[in-house]
């Protein structure tokens, strides 16, 4: 008999928006084991599956799929694992729906099977158990360097380890993780979770080196020269924060998006006096731009007692670049839209903190090379709104330290290294992956730059 396949997924169960909006605990709570099953059940195991063709990281998605549908768990997480090193982190960040999820056949008639979640599942019933089976190559003698330990310089490391080359991992701060410790918010990635990602990579052998800045205390060139590393990868990331460009910018009570995330994830700002940093906060906050760090900012704002928040985004709703989840859960929570709306100045009181924003409204014109209707200011429009706090939170460059400092390594017009397809430089030895590569995307794109690195890197040694 035909299974009478569900037309929607299994709702993931939630935390209340009233209550959330006031906490710093997770929104989504996972599936059960039961809803986990049923959700597997709605997989139609595709002859040919398209979802695997949109997962960056190659994930056999039908086949772990398979194994929850048939409640063998340990066996589902081992084949994630066999391609994907941070299953727990992508299963809650991965922007599926324009990936995995977004090829899945399920979704030309209804929803797609909720691949993240399940993966998540998978992911967290391992972490539960403590238990994790990996193999290790024989050692191959060769040493690699990754420079940065976000989700391109885990991978990278990930993978090599497993081919058995020695790898260390330098990081400028003083705990691993990158922007998943840095830049994504306690609500929507505990970071315990990253923490129990980031031990399951000690257990492979890789070795992690803290508040060590390549570029200061150490270059790449050393590293290959006189350190005796065979390798280097260069993961980054994208952690210079772009600015408008506006009268104001200066003023105190603005922020740029990753200083106000950093000081509130990484240094523990809402637990203050608990932890050294303070953030202040006023009544009336408002984030400009429409991206997912803005709506983490937004977001994190609410729960850090801001009483009115704003995203001021120049283009309409469906401009929005943010995932549709976190545009949901942002509404849901109380956060307010102003779109079609550009700040002009930011406006500050005698004592130099910011008081009132000057916006000009929008209308939107023909699409520009994106694809997105270009925003036309209208004339005569601007408007005063009263703000104590304004985040900036329109993209990052690329960091500019690495390629400042390493020799024979060519970047292009916005600081971004040059590297093809594989990673590799235009300096010998060196690869790069990530951010620090393309400009600010998302996670998952730059695990799949990971990956594809450590293989040209794993080539690479081997045919030296």
């Amino acid at each position: 008999m035909a299974f009478d396949r569900p037309t929607k997924k299994y709702p993931m169960p939630e935390q209340d928006p009233k209550v959330r909006a006031k906490n710093f605990d997770e929104v989504a709570l996972g599936y059960s084991l039961e809803l986990a099953m049923k959700e597997a059940e709605r997989c139609l195991d595709c002859k040919k599956p398209a979802c695997k063709q949109g997962c960056p990281v190659e994930v056999d998605i039908p086949d772990f799929i398979r194994f929850i549908k048939a409640g063998d768990i340990d066996s589902a997480i081992n084949k994630i694992k066999e391609k994907n090193a941070l299953p727990a982190i992508c299963g809650r960040v991965c922007p599926q729906e324009s990936q995995c999820e977004g090829q899945c056949v399920l979704g030309k008639k209804g929803e797609p099977v909720a691949i993240g979640r399940l993966e998540r599942f998978a992911a967290d019933y391992e972490l539960a158990k403590g238990t994790q089976n990996v193999t290790v190559a024989p050692p191959t003698g060769k040493r690699v360097a990754v420079i940065g330990s976000g989700p391109a310089g885990l991978t990278c490391a990930a993978d090599l380890a497993k081919l058995g080359h020695k790898v260390t991992i330098f990081e400028a701060l003083h705990v691993p993780g990158g922007v998943l410790m840095y830049g994504i918010p306690e609500f929507r990635l505990p970071k315990r979770i990253v923490q129990q990602e980031i031990d399951n990579l000690k257990k492979l052998g890789v070795e992690i080196k803290t508040n060590t800045v390549i570029g200061k205390s150490l270059t790449v060139d050393e590293l290959l020269d006189e350190e005796g590393y065979d390798a280097v990868f260069v993961g980054t990331g994208a952690g210079l924060p772009n600015f408008m460009g506006i009268p104001g910018e200066n003023l105190n009570g603005v922020y740029s998006a990753n200083e106000f995330l950093t000081r509130t994830n990484l240094m523990k700002a809402y637990l203050f006096p608990e932890y050294d940093t303070p953030i202040k906060v006023g009544e009336k906050v408002a984030v400009l731009g429409a991206g997912n760090v803005a709506m983490d900012a937004a977001r994190t704002a609410l729960r850090l007692g801001a009483k009115e928040v704003y995203i001021v985004y120049r283009r309409s709703r469906n401009e929005m670049p943010a995932r549709l989840e976190e545009i949901h859960h942002a509404e849901e929570e109380g956060v307010k839209f102003m779109l079609l709306t550009n700040p002009t100045r930011i406006i500050g009181d005698e004592n130099g903190w910011v008081k009132a924003m000057e916006c000009l409204k929008y209308e939107l014109g023909e699409p520009d090379e994106s694809g997105r209707r270009s925003p036309v200011p209208i004339p005569g429009s601007e408007f005063i709104i009263e703000v104590d706090t304004v985040v900036v939170a329109i993209g990052q460059s690329p960091n500019p330290l690495v390629p400042r400092t390493t020799k024979g390594l060519e970047v292009g017009r916005k600081g971004n290294i040059i590297a093809d397809e594989n990673g590799k430089t235009t300096r010998e030895g060196v690869w790069a992956g990530g951010d620090i590569v393309t400009g600010a995307a998302t996670v998952i794109k730059a695990m799949g730059a990971g990956k594809k690195a450590a293989r040209a890197i794993h080539e690479y040694l081997m045919s030296k």
